[in-house]
């Protein structure tokens, strides 16, 4: 199979969007492209997976520990003629001071090839040094060659061709033009998921067309490769999946909200949960269902929507108030609080959680998470469930992904991840909490997890991974429930 690493030296460096153009050029010729991004995100992975035709995958070794992401990658990547990992950050960036979580590393350990992406506004010989450096500080990684970006023209492509041909020994792959059109619209945490973004489809194909002119695909292919490839194998369903003891969780899926891991839902249906997907924005009821689950996504910006669609907020309060079993993160969290607040103006929202969400100028919370368990949760322990390799293994780093016990174990530990400019205000005094944090923000700076009746909800983004199989657990509530 063919594998590569799309990398820079640094972020923001356009690594996205090739990313998206590249997939979305090697699907337009009819090949199986499987993509995959490095590290914690929702919003970059939704946009690769609309590109290649197939949900993309996270690999993100503080969280599932090495050998689940080594095993996530050669499943997926078995059923695919050609991988993309879009790397996170600079090539040899990460958390821990010896590079053990770098994309590099990453690379190494996964057998990829490297397309080094770099950024040329405002260099010309300088590009030859800065690729060697990347080349050079990791001697490990395979590099399949360089991509230019942001070129200013033929003048300054010659230039720029002419200092790498010298120089290096890297390949020049292709020279994208400084364009406007080649980018994505972002705003506060990123891109605009595509979710919620107008046309996404010309969009694609328009980063497509860009990859198309201006980078050598047919060389990238003919050097790679590319082989057979075998479907990916299901999820065996889990113990107590049987038909007979299946439940219903409606899931909002809308504009608002779309921040759900695939194998987080393929762990909830493998558990015995039937999805039913709801419009927040849309939907006046929501649908027959056991349990409910609200991910993240961004009600801020669709505040006015979601406060015109008052029937679902009372028919949501009434069903949460009568014992629905609820969980929700970060964007959920803050659309069941009683009002989101941004730009001068105040939205009403659901008013299940006793507290009002208020934008902030800058990031509250933003990062990895470690939380441990503090014997509130009311979800059962997974004890079918294997231990998992703790998250943060072979990083560097003594961390654990353990959320297994039950309540009362309150010395298991949890890596997540959060990323919000809200804040909860006017929460009452003893107020319930699933988790106390031991590094990031949640809630109050000390506490996530709001527990109340059978809703739980933070702003902690988890996975369900390594041993923390919150998916699992999820579901064994909602049928301890019904």
């Amino acid at each position: 199979m063919s594998r590569w690493l799309v990398c820079a030296a640094r972020r923001s460096s356009g690594k996205t969007t090739f990313a998206i153009g590249l997939c979305a050029a090697l699907a337009r010729r009819g090949l199986a492209v499987q993509p995959f991004k490095k590290g914690p995100d929702y919003i970059d992975p939704m946009w690769l997976g609309r590109a290649a035709g197939r949900a993309c995958r996270n690999l993100d070794p503080h969280v599932s520990g090495w050998s689940e992401v080594e095993r996530c990658f050669a499943r997926f990547a078995s059923a695919a003629s050609f991988s993309v990992v879009e790397g996170n950050l600079g090539l040899h960036d990460g958390l821990a001071a010896d590079g053990s979580d770098s994309n590099a590393a990453l690379g190494r350990r996964l057998g990829l090839e490297a397309i080094l992406l770099l950024d040329a506004h405002g260099t010309s010989r300088g590009i030859a040094p800065l690729a060697l450096g990347q080349q050079a500080f990791d001697p490990g990684l395979r590099f399949a060659g360089v991509v230019l970006n942001r070129v200013g023209g033929a003048r300054h492509e010659a230039k720029l061709r002419d200092a790498l041909e010298r120089h290096t020994s890297l390949r020049v792959l292709g020279a994208i033009p400084q364009d406007a059109s080649f980018a994505i619209t972002e705003r506060h945490l990123g891109l605009v998921p595509s979710n919620e973004a107008g046309d996404v489809q010309r969009t694609i194909e328009r980063l497509a067309d860009a990859v198309q002119r201006h980078v050598d695909l047919d060389e990238l292919i003919a050097s790679a490769g590319g082989g057979a490839a075998e479907p990916a194998a299901p999820l065996a369903p889990a113990p107590g999946a049987a038909r007979d003891r299946r439940v219903r969780i409606a899931i909002a899926r809308d504009r608002a909200f779309g921040f759900y891991y695939p194998d987080d839902l393929e762990a909830l249906e493998a558990a015995g949960a039937e999805l039913v997907p709801f419009d927040t924005l849309r939907d006046s009821a929501l649908p027959a269902a056991d349990g409910l689950l609200i991910g993240g996504g961004f009600p801020e910006a669709l505040a006015a929507g979601l406060e015109a669609n008052a029937p679902l907020r009372e028919d949501l309060k009434r069903r949460i108030e009568g014992g629905l079993p609820v969980y929700a993160e970060c964007g959920g969290l803050m659309y069941l609080s009683r009002s989101i607040s941004w730009n001068d103006a105040r939205y009403e929202m659901v008013g299940a959680i006793a507290a009002d969400a208020v934008m902030q100028a800058r990031p509250v919370g933003k990062g990895y998470v470690r939380l441990r368990a503090t014997g509130e949760l009311p979800w059962p322990p997974a004890g079918d469930d294997p231990a998992g390799e703790p998250a943060g293994a072979g990083s560097g780093r003594a961390t654990g992904a353990g959320a297994d016990a039950g309540p009362g174990a309150g010395a298991a530990e949890i890596v997540a991840h959060e990323f919000h400019h809200s804040r909860l205000e006017g929460l009452p005094d003893g107020t319930r909490f699933a988790f106390e944090v031991l590094r990031g923000h949640g809630v109050d700076g000390a506490h996530d997890g709001i527990v109340q009746g059978n809703l739980v909800a933070g702003y902690a983004h988890q996975r369900s991974a390594g041993a923390n199989q919150w998916a699992r657990r999820f579901v064994a509530f909602v049928r301890e429930r019904r």
